[in-house]
């Protein structure tokens, strides 16, 4: 499994409406079209963090074959006022809101 963290600003009263919208969008075939298998939302401190599960490592590329999907686009302009860049001088996409990850432990099953 793939995953992605994107690390943004938002305000902790917009937490129940960003959770609707993203509740809406994964109820569609979208997340399917994605690869995400699953999508994690947390706030601490006026900060957001996506963190977003997909079953192959290409889930970037079907991100992007994604974006131009109406339903994508809705979704991108409808967070817009509650979603705000972390650092909007080095902003162009969300790509540019990922973290690094620099550890990563499994357990055995």
């Amino acid at each position: 499994m793939h995953s992605t963290l994107i690390v943004a600003r938002m305000e902790p009263a917009h937490s129940e409406e960003v959770a609707r919208l993203f509740k809406e969008f994964d109820e569609s075939e979208m997340p399917h079209l994605m690869g995400t298998r699953r999508r994690e939302l947390f706030a601490y401190r006026g900060l957001y963090f996506h963190l977003q599960h997909f079953d192959t490592d290409n889930g970037g590329e079907l991100i992007e074959s994604a974006k131009t999907d109406p339903r994508f686009v809705r979704i991108s302009e409808d967070l817009k006022p509650f979603i705000q860049a972390y650092d909007p001088a080095t902003w162009r996409s969300p790509a540019d809101a990922v973290a690094t990850r620099f550890y990563d432990w499994e357990g055995r099953a």
